[in-house]
């Protein structure tokens, strides 16, 4: 049977246009005429979840298809033909094992030890934040599909330089780029991979072996790729080599989106493919929305001071002296609509530029104190503030020996309320603040290599701890010390085992907990786990005898330094009816729309300059000119993407915007921001 040639579909349209629901009629049309092996690409996790929730509904769920991300597909065809890569770079044949960010950032450190001394002599640069931009400039290249060899001249062109040195890295690009390829190497040879690994295996070595085309094609007949205005440059090279092959292909882009630009998205390249496709323009918005009737205005607004236009009703300010007043006010307007029925909270929105943990804290109180939930979008809080996480990280440090500069009475006391918690719903303890202190000076010994912690009658008045709180102490001593027993004796297999009969032991398993601290826990056994598996393959790989106890002490000292967050998978929460509190970033890439939208602190100077952007980004799109980025660059892809964030907002602003404005910031500084032109011509709200 003749393959039927079908054009590629371009869909374009502006925010809410009907791109994702018109993707998802083009794949039940295809999969009508019995097209087999469809795959699904979305630009994130939570948006490939949604995507496949339609698909699944519109097809009753009767036709398999494949849905990922374009990074999650990398991982998943380099993993499932690894033996073509082992073979093509003659590589020790192993199964490899991917390293999480927090694994990759410790590992590089400690082998680029002596760069990394003299950079930081001279700059004062932090240790972290240097790996971070050398591994990030690694991963642009690899998105971008350039080799490690073309990076250090494309530094030398864009950068600053002071005698030879990039000035914010302290380091030669010629350095930069055998720093690169010294971590490449270490992390073959190892079968060890991170997303740029990843990336640049795919991109050069895979997608042009004649094998894997073969499987590739064999595979699929069909691609839905949505929202690729978020896509990397190298998701293009693998779309190009689908359409010669007469694959069918259907893409939706957003002119105003390019939220992950400066993140490894290269939507200006990617639009280049729509010159090989039939072109959907989608001009009607699905849902009535500010930016149809105030758009232009607004943009005028923000861009020229002088420019006057009168606001309507359906935007308003909130304006204060100070950033605490603005919380309040704020707070009481959304309990105001919620509490006389004019809107539900599930229909409001709080985005911010960013949003600090003070306000976040003040929201959730003053709100969750009248009965309105709050949903957090992507909260990336660091696990190690989650109270629970820290009591197990210190009991790791009672039970492996050589811990014991770890752990301090303040960390002890915590722990013993912390394990003490009933598992009632309302959280009561068994041993309380003051009663944990007690124990805590009196019966902890510290103790460089084995601290302990001594039986309750060690305390000279130790019957001033009451019965329930010594029968509880007492049974949290004895099952410490039945598991160093069996580490002694070799009982425990890992520390993970360790964390999950702890949290058995203590938390039933976590099945009583709220969701935050569940996340929290089970972020913690992932990390755990994925921990002593890279540990695992570097004894095996390196020989190497170090003391089980050190690695514990690593991975003790990495979650609190805050390097991980609680973001397991899958990390979608539903709340039915809460109010959205979320960062523009995560707002816009989350694709939410409500009724009514509040923009905090929307006198802030970041609404222009807060660039959620990698260091030396914009040199890897396709279209940088190859000279010098300078400030008036800058300034100029901000103010691109001030435009692009508020056509994208009003857009997801369905009835009413409050302008929340404070007169002075958090520190006390006058706030002229590139949004005050549009506070001033708002109407004040009552």
């Amino acid at each position: 049977m003749q393959k039927q040639i079908v054009q590629p579909i371009w869909i374009t349209g502006a925010t809410r246009s009907g791109k994702s629901a018109r993707l998802v009629a083009q794949a039940c049309e295809w999969m009508r005429i019995q097209k087999s092996g469809i795959l699904v690409l979305a630009a994130i996790g939570d948006n490939r979840m949604g995507l496949s929730d339609r698909l699944t509904e519109a097809t009753q769920g009767k036709i398999p298809f494949r849905a990922t991300t374009p990074l999650g597909f990398f991982e998943d065809e380099v993993t499932l033909f690894w033996a073509l890569l082992v073979q093509q770079l003659d590589l020790k044949a192993q199964f490899p094992v991917r390293l999480r960010p927090e694994n990759e950032q410790e590992l590089a450190t400690r082998l680029w030890r002596v760069e990394l001394d003299s950079a930081i002599a001279q700059t004062g640069i932090s240790e972290a934040r240097l790996v971070r931009r050398v591994l990030d400039l690694m991963q642009l290249g690899a998105l971008s599909g350039l080799s490690i060899d073309e990076i250090p001249a494309l530094l030398n062109q864009g950068l600053l330089k002071n005698e030879g040195q990039i000035v914010e890295l302290a380091l030669l690009p010629e350095t930069i780029g055998e720093m690169m390829q010294r971590w490449r190497s270490w992390c073959l040879r190892r079968g060890l991979l991170t997303y740029s690994l990843i990336t640049d295996l795919y991109g050069r070595y895979l997608l042009t072996h004649s094998t894997y085309q073969q499987h590739l094609l064999e595979r699929y007949q069909a691609v839905i790729a949505d929202d690729v205005d978020e896509y990397p440059a190298m998701a293009r090279s693998l779309f190009n080599f689908l359409i010669d092959h007469q694959v069918s292909c259907a893409f939706s882009f957003n002119p105003n989106g390019a939220v992950r630009l400066g993140l490894g998205a290269d939507p200006d390249y990617l639009a280049e493919l729509s010159d090989r496709c039939r072109i959907v323009e989608l001009n009607d918005r699905t849902n009535p929305c500010l930016m149809d009737e105030l758009g232009e205005s607004i943009l005028e607004l923000v861009s020229d001071p002088v420019f006057f236009a009168s606001l309507p009703d359906s935007i308003q300010t909130i304006q204060t002296t100070t950033q605490a007043q603005l919380i309040r006010q704020t707070a009481e307007v959304i309990l105001k609509g919620v509490q006389s029925g004019q809107v539900e909270p599930r229909e409001i929105a709080i985005i911010g530029p960013g949003i600090d943990p003070i306000s976040r804290y003040a929201l959730r109180e003053i709100l969750t104190r009248q009965n309105i939930a709050i949903e957090f979008l992507n909260d990336q809080r660091p696990l190690a503030s989650n109270p629970i996480v820290r009591s197990l990280l210190t009991l790791l440090t009672l039970i492996y020996p050589g811990l014991g500069r770890s752990v301090n009475r303040d960390a002890i006391a915590e722990m013993l309320v912390i394990f003490s918690q009933k598992t009632e719903s309302s959280p009561t303890y068994s041993i309380d603040p003051v009663r944990a202190g007690l124990l805590a000076d009196h019966c902890f010994e510290p103790h460089p290599e084995q601290p302990r912690l001594l039986p309750a009658n060690t305390f000279p008045r130790w019957d001033r701890l009451g019965y329930q709180a010594s029968q509880t102490y007492e049974s949290l001593v004895k099952w410490i010390e039945s598991q160093r027993s069996q580490l002694q004796n070799r009982l425990i297999a890992s520390p993970v085992v360790l964390l999950d009969r702890a949290i058995q032991r203590f938390f039933l398993g976590g099945s009583h907990l709220p969701f935050d601290q569940l996340a929290g826990l089970r972020e913690l056994i992932e990390t755990a786990q994925h921990y002593w598996e890279v540990d695992d393959r570097l004894r095996r790989s390196d020989l190497s005898d170090a003391p089980p106890s050190l690695t514990v002490r690593n991975f003790v000292q990495l979650l609190r330094n805050g390097t991980v967050t609680a973001n397991p998978f899958p990390v979608r929460l539903i709340e039915p009816n809460a109010v959205t509190l979320a960062t523009v970033f995560q707002y816009r890439s989350t694709r939410r729309s409500h009724r009514w939208q509040f923009w905090l602190d929307a006198g802030s100077s970041r609404w222009l300059s807060g660039v959620d952007s990698l260091f030396a980004a914009p040199l890897f799109l396709q279209e940088w000119s190859g000279q010098l980025w300078d400030v008036e660059d800058t300034q100029r892809m901000n103010e691109q993407r001030l435009r692009r964030i508020l056509l994208d907002l009003l857009a997801r602003s369905e009835e009413r915007l409050f302008l929340c404005y404070s007169d002075l910031s958090t520190s006390g500084q006058e706030q002229t921001g590139i949004l005050t032109s549009l506070v001033n011509a708002a109407i004040p709200l009552g």
